[in-house]
Protein backbone atom coordinates (compact mmCIF):
# COMPACT_ATOMS: atom_id res chain seq x y z
CA UNK A 1 0.00 0.00 0.00
CA UNK A 2 2.82 2.42 0.83
CA UNK A 3 4.34 1.90 -2.60
CA UNK A 4 0.95 2.25 -4.30
CA UNK A 5 0.17 5.43 -2.35
CA UNK A 6 3.53 6.89 -3.34
CA UNK A 7 3.09 5.95 -7.02
CA UNK A 8 -0.49 7.28 -7.30
CA UNK A 9 0.58 10.40 -5.43
CA UNK A 10 3.51 11.01 -7.80
CA UNK A 11 1.94 9.98 -11.09
CA UNK A 12 -1.83 10.07 -10.65
CA UNK A 13 -4.02 7.17 -11.67
CA UNK A 14 -3.45 7.35 -15.44
CA UNK A 15 0.34 7.43 -15.48
CA UNK A 16 0.97 5.02 -12.62
CA UNK A 17 2.06 1.48 -13.13
CA UNK A 18 1.77 -1.77 -11.20
CA UNK A 19 5.31 -2.54 -12.42
CA UNK A 20 6.66 0.60 -10.73
CA UNK A 21 4.71 -0.15 -7.55
CA UNK A 22 6.19 -3.67 -7.46
CA UNK A 23 9.74 -2.51 -8.27
CA UNK A 24 9.69 0.07 -5.45
CA UNK A 25 9.14 -2.68 -2.87
CA UNK A 26 10.86 -5.48 -4.78
CA UNK A 27 7.69 -7.59 -4.77
CA UNK A 28 6.15 -9.70 -7.48
CA UNK A 29 3.09 -8.68 -9.47
CA UNK A 30 1.53 -11.94 -8.37
CA UNK A 31 1.52 -10.78 -4.74
CA UNK A 32 -0.07 -7.47 -5.66
CA UNK A 33 -2.70 -9.17 -7.81
CA UNK A 34 -3.35 -11.70 -5.04
CA UNK A 35 -4.60 -8.86 -2.81
CA UNK A 36 -5.80 -6.41 -5.47
CA UNK A 37 -7.36 -7.91 -8.60
CA UNK A 38 -6.62 -4.88 -10.77
CA UNK A 39 -4.96 -1.48 -10.78
CA UNK A 40 -8.46 -0.05 -10.30
CA UNK A 41 -8.99 -2.01 -7.08
CA UNK A 42 -5.58 -0.91 -5.77
CA UNK A 43 -6.28 2.73 -6.63
CA UNK A 44 -9.69 2.55 -4.93
CA UNK A 45 -8.03 1.12 -1.82
CA UNK A 46 -5.70 4.13 -1.78
CA UNK A 47 -8.61 6.55 -2.31
CA UNK A 48 -10.60 4.87 0.48
CA UNK A 49 -7.63 5.10 2.85
CA UNK A 50 -7.13 8.77 1.98
CA UNK A 51 -10.73 9.72 2.71
CA UNK A 52 -10.94 7.53 5.81
CA UNK A 53 -7.79 9.05 7.34
CA UNK A 54 -8.80 12.62 6.41
CA UNK A 55 -12.31 12.19 7.81
CA UNK A 56 -10.99 10.73 11.06
CA UNK A 57 -8.39 13.51 11.34
CA UNK A 58 -11.06 16.19 10.96
CA UNK A 59 -13.38 14.47 13.47
CA UNK A 60 -10.55 14.16 15.98
CA UNK A 61 -9.14 17.68 15.63
CA UNK A 62 -12.06 19.96 14.87
CA UNK A 63 -13.26 21.81 17.94
CA UNK A 64 -16.78 22.92 17.18
CA UNK A 65 -16.83 25.93 19.46
CA UNK A 66 -16.86 29.58 18.63
CA UNK A 67 -18.70 31.55 16.02
CA UNK A 68 -19.28 30.27 12.51
CA UNK A 69 -16.47 32.35 11.03
CA UNK A 70 -13.93 30.94 13.49
CA UNK A 71 -15.15 27.35 12.97
CA UNK A 72 -14.98 27.77 9.20
CA UNK A 73 -11.37 28.95 9.40
CA UNK A 74 -10.49 26.09 11.75
CA UNK A 75 -12.07 23.52 9.46
CA UNK A 76 -9.93 24.54 6.49
CA UNK A 77 -6.82 24.94 8.69
CA UNK A 78 -7.26 21.35 9.89
CA UNK A 79 -7.64 20.05 6.33
CA UNK A 80 -4.50 21.92 5.28
CA UNK A 81 -2.61 20.63 8.33
CA UNK A 82 -3.61 17.05 7.47
CA UNK A 83 -2.26 17.32 3.94
CA UNK A 84 0.94 18.99 5.15
CA UNK A 85 1.53 16.13 7.58
CA UNK A 86 0.42 13.44 5.10
CA UNK A 87 1.39 14.84 1.67
CA UNK A 88 1.09 11.43 0.00
CA UNK A 89 -2.70 11.80 0.13
CA UNK A 90 -2.88 15.27 -1.42
CA UNK A 91 -2.79 14.33 -5.11
CA UNK A 92 -4.98 11.26 -4.54
CA UNK A 93 -7.56 13.49 -2.83
CA UNK A 94 -7.43 16.11 -5.58
CA UNK A 95 -7.73 13.53 -8.33
CA UNK A 96 -10.65 11.84 -6.58
CA UNK A 97 -12.44 15.17 -6.05
CA UNK A 98 -11.51 17.09 -9.20
CA UNK A 99 -10.92 14.59 -11.97
CA UNK A 100 -11.64 11.00 -10.99
CA UNK A 101 -11.17 8.35 -13.66
CA UNK A 102 -14.56 8.27 -15.38
CA UNK A 103 -15.01 4.52 -15.03
CA UNK A 104 -14.38 4.73 -11.24
CA UNK A 105 -16.62 7.73 -10.41
CA UNK A 106 -19.31 5.72 -8.61
CA UNK A 107 -16.79 3.73 -6.57
CA UNK A 108 -14.86 6.89 -5.63
CA UNK A 109 -18.11 8.57 -4.61
CA UNK A 110 -18.74 5.62 -2.28
CA UNK A 111 -15.21 5.96 -0.85
CA UNK A 112 -15.80 9.61 -0.01
CA UNK A 113 -19.33 9.26 1.35
CA UNK A 114 -18.35 9.58 5.04
CA UNK A 115 -16.18 12.60 4.22
CA UNK A 116 -19.02 14.30 2.33
CA UNK A 117 -21.47 13.50 5.13
CA UNK A 118 -19.11 15.00 7.71
CA UNK A 119 -18.64 18.13 5.59
CA UNK A 120 -22.35 18.71 5.34
CA UNK A 121 -22.86 18.03 9.06
CA UNK A 122 -20.23 20.66 9.82
CA UNK A 123 -21.84 23.12 7.42
CA UNK A 124 -25.26 22.49 8.94
CA UNK A 125 -23.80 23.07 12.40
CA UNK A 126 -22.24 26.35 11.20
CA UNK A 127 -25.66 27.44 9.95
CA UNK A 128 -27.56 26.71 13.18
CA UNK A 129 -26.75 29.97 15.00
CA UNK A 130 -27.06 32.08 11.85
CA UNK A 131 -30.26 33.79 10.83
CA UNK A 132 -30.96 33.07 7.20
CA UNK A 133 -32.87 35.45 5.01
CA UNK A 134 -36.57 34.67 4.66
CA UNK A 135 -37.23 32.10 1.97
CA UNK A 136 -33.75 30.51 2.17
CA UNK A 137 -33.45 27.12 3.82
CA UNK A 138 -30.37 25.43 5.25
CA UNK A 139 -30.78 22.72 2.61
CA UNK A 140 -30.64 25.36 -0.14
CA UNK A 141 -27.47 26.83 1.37
CA UNK A 142 -25.85 23.39 1.49
CA UNK A 143 -26.92 22.59 -2.08
CA UNK A 144 -25.58 25.96 -3.24
CA UNK A 145 -22.26 25.34 -1.50
CA UNK A 146 -22.06 21.98 -3.24
CA UNK A 147 -22.43 23.86 -6.53
CA UNK A 148 -19.73 26.36 -5.46
CA UNK A 149 -17.39 23.45 -4.69
CA UNK A 150 -18.11 21.83 -8.05
CA UNK A 151 -17.39 25.12 -9.81
CA UNK A 152 -14.09 25.54 -7.94
CA UNK A 153 -13.11 21.96 -8.71
CA UNK A 154 -13.90 22.33 -12.43
CA UNK A 155 -12.09 25.66 -12.53
CA UNK A 156 -9.00 24.04 -10.99
CA UNK A 157 -9.21 21.18 -13.46
CA UNK A 158 -9.63 23.36 -16.57
CA UNK A 159 -6.95 25.81 -15.44
CA UNK A 160 -4.46 22.98 -15.26
CA UNK A 161 -4.72 22.73 -11.50
CA UNK A 162 -3.73 25.03 -8.69
CA UNK A 163 -1.54 24.62 -5.72
CA UNK A 164 -3.47 22.65 -3.15
CA UNK A 165 -3.49 25.34 -0.48
CA UNK A 166 -4.76 27.91 -3.00
CA UNK A 167 -7.63 25.54 -3.87
CA UNK A 168 -8.44 25.08 -0.19
CA UNK A 169 -8.41 28.85 0.28
CA UNK A 170 -10.78 29.25 -2.68
CA UNK A 171 -13.19 26.74 -1.10
CA UNK A 172 -13.01 28.58 2.25
CA UNK A 173 -13.56 31.92 0.54
CA UNK A 174 -16.50 30.56 -1.50
CA UNK A 175 -18.16 29.34 1.68
CA UNK A 176 -17.46 32.65 3.41
CA UNK A 177 -19.03 34.56 0.50
CA UNK A 178 -21.99 32.19 0.47
CA UNK A 179 -22.59 32.68 4.19
CA UNK A 180 -21.81 36.38 4.53
CA UNK A 181 -22.24 37.84 1.06
CA UNK A 182 -19.99 40.31 -0.72
CA UNK A 183 -21.22 43.61 0.68
CA UNK A 184 -19.45 45.02 3.73
CA UNK A 185 -21.92 45.78 6.47
CA UNK A 186 -21.34 48.36 9.20
CA UNK A 187 -19.70 46.80 12.22
CA UNK A 188 -18.90 43.57 10.37
CA UNK A 189 -15.44 42.10 9.91
CA UNK A 190 -16.58 40.41 6.69
CA UNK A 191 -15.59 41.90 3.39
Amino acid sequence: MDSALAEFSRQGYGASSINTICAAQNISKGIVYHYFETKDVLFLACVAECFQRLTEYIRTNLVRQGDAEYCLGEYFAIRTKFFRSCPVYQRIFCEAVISPPAHLRAEIQACRQDFDTLNFQILEQLLVPLSLRPGISRKEVIDTFRQFQDFINVRCQTAGGQEFEAREENCRKALDILLYGVIKREGSSHV
